[in-house]
């Protein structure tokens, strides 16, 4: 567990002041513009190089962004630690030793965790069926982004994905970053997603190679966004939202990606294992968050990589006290939580009591 640690007291003296605006972080008003410009520069290239290039020269960037300042790889408190002082600032102020909350998830759940694939090409399209077989065995279901039009997308698939209780989202028209070029393009490109959202029956969207712009994500009009990681130094648009729980961006409920994606995993970082995955959901875990996987079927065609994956639901659906759900309920949840307070009827109230100087949840 070493790995996942942050060392508080090395961050800059802005980072450690917890009074600090939230939405600094979660709309990601701290991202450097000349990671974009690196980003887009890369793939202006990328076409012209082929894909083991393509990969040696992330792994050649992923070694030393993995060791960036801020966000922190791959744990960053920064919000976590705001949220316990906002609950010990309470405490004290109304003179007891805890204060009443509607609790985080539903029915009591300490936490929750969801199952998301984002669906790249024809390979992934055929691996589907092979890693629900894996999912149903562990009774869990799981969400699909497709992208519009960049690959055939086979009749019935939609359907069938469905009747097996799964959800289907929107990936994109095409897997690249031209929907961000610009706020022109971007809403030239609107009506052609909302048209793609209402045909699928959609209320979820996940941006390609997760590009995102949080003052026009809502102009998406879906239910949720999930593109934001919480921590991800390895994407072309590298950074995150720093939050472990959903979050409004306006209206919209932002579901930020809070496990490192699997391509990053044993691609770029060459990790054989599932250690990164299981460290950081018990991590997620431990303070009540949302364990969010994007797992694409496309790299999960090798047998190996889909036993880790099975490995990995196995110990996850044994954690004690998890809500597992689609991430339309999910965000849905997070609605109505947003309308309720810690004393009204259906609500699950939760307590924070400070203990020793600690913020203690009960749950």
């Amino acid at each position: 567990m070493n790995e996942l640690r942050t060392d508080a007291g090395a961050r800059t003296e802005e980072l450690q002041d917890v009074g600090l605006d939230p939405e600094h972080y979660l709309r990601e008003r701290y991202a450097s513009e000349g990671i974009a410009k690196a980003a887009r520069a890369y793939y202006l290239v990328k076409p012209l190089l082929p894909r083991s290039a393509q990969i040696a020269i992330r792994r050649r960037h992923a070694r030393v962004r993995a060791r960036r300042e801020f966000p922190q790889w791959p744990i960053e408190d920064v919000l976590v630690r705001h949220q316990e002082e906002s609950f010990r600032s309470a405490i004290r102020a109304g003179g007891g030793d805890s204060v009443p909350f509607v609790n985080f998830w539903p029915d009591g759940h300490r936490f929750a965790f969801m199952l998301t694939h984002d669906v790249e090409g024809p390979a992934g399209i055929e691996n589907i069926e092979r890693v629900r077989q894996v999912e149903r065995a562990h009774g869990v279901v799981s969400s699909w982004n497709f992208v519009a039009e960049d690959y055939k997308i086979p009749p019935g698939l939609f359907e069938k994905l469905r009747a097996d209780g799964c959800e289907i989202g929107l990936h994109g028209i095409h897997h690249d970053r031209r929907l961000w070029r610009n706020e022109k393009t971007f809403e030239d490109t609107l009506p052609t997603i909302h048209r793609y959202l209402a045909e699928w029956q959609a209320v979820g969207w996940r941006s390609p190679v997760t590009y995102r712009n949080a003052d026009w994500m809502p102009r998406l009009g879906v239910l949720y966004d999930s593109s934001f990681p919480d921590t991800d130094p390895f994407e072309p648009q590298a950074g995150g939202c720093c939050s472990i729980f959903p979050y409004f961006i306006d209206d919209l409920v932002e579901l930020p990606i809070t496990l490192v994606q699997d391509h990053t995993m044993w691609e770029l970082l060459q990790r054989t294992g599932i250690e990164l995955w299981l460290e950081k959901s018990e991590w997620i875990r431990e303070n009540h968050g949302l364990v969010n996987a994007d797992v694409h079927p496309d790299y999960l065609i090798r047998q190996d990589r889909l036993d880790l994956y099975d490995q990995f639901l196995g110990w996850l659906t044994q954690l004690e006290g998890g809500w597992h759900a689609l991430p339309r309920d999910v965000a849905s949840w997070w609605k109505d939580r947003a309308e309720l307070e810690a004393d009204a009827k259906g609500a699950t109230v939760a307590r924070a009591h400070e203990v020793d100087g600690r913020i203690v949840y009960e749950i």
